[in-house]
């Protein structure tokens, strides 16, 4: 594969820059204020409005945290008095349970309580003094 050569092109010197205008040696201008107070207090005061702003989440926080301790105490205080009162169901369920346990005895069996006249004690270690 033949290749062509391409005609060298002719060298020109390169463009000047326009110069610029040599800048004059001028001291900035103040602007004027456009408000009477100074830019410092507008800071002063963001801070002070965040500030507020923060104390006001943190105090909500510790409501919070306290009522949470409260609600604890509640909930522990709640499973106690379950539990008191299922032993106390256990106690009157007995204790209402005896008598009927003693009607059916009686009436299905033919048996009665013992008097304490009538009871004899075994004694089932005679050596064991």
């Amino acid at each position: 594969m033949a290749t062509v050569a391409q005609p060298a092109r002719e060298r020109t010197a390169p463009r000047a820059r326009p110069r610029s205008r040599p800048q004059e040696a001028t001291t900035p201008r103040k602007r004027p204020r456009t408000s009477g107070r100074p830019r410092l207090a507008g800071g002063v005061v963001w801070i002070g409005v965040f500030a507020a702003l923060l104390a006001g989440v943190v105090f909500v926080n510790v409501s919070v945290l306290r009522l949470n301790v409260r609600l604890d105490r509640l909930e522990s205080d709640r499973a106690n008095l379950r539990g008191e009162i299922a032993a106390l169901s256990s106690q009157i369920s007995s204790t209402e349970a005896s008598p009927l346990i003693q009607a059916l005895a009686r009436k299905r069996l033919g048996l009665y309580p013992a008097q304490g006249a009538e009871t004899t004690y075994v004694d089932l270690h005679p050596h064991a003094r």
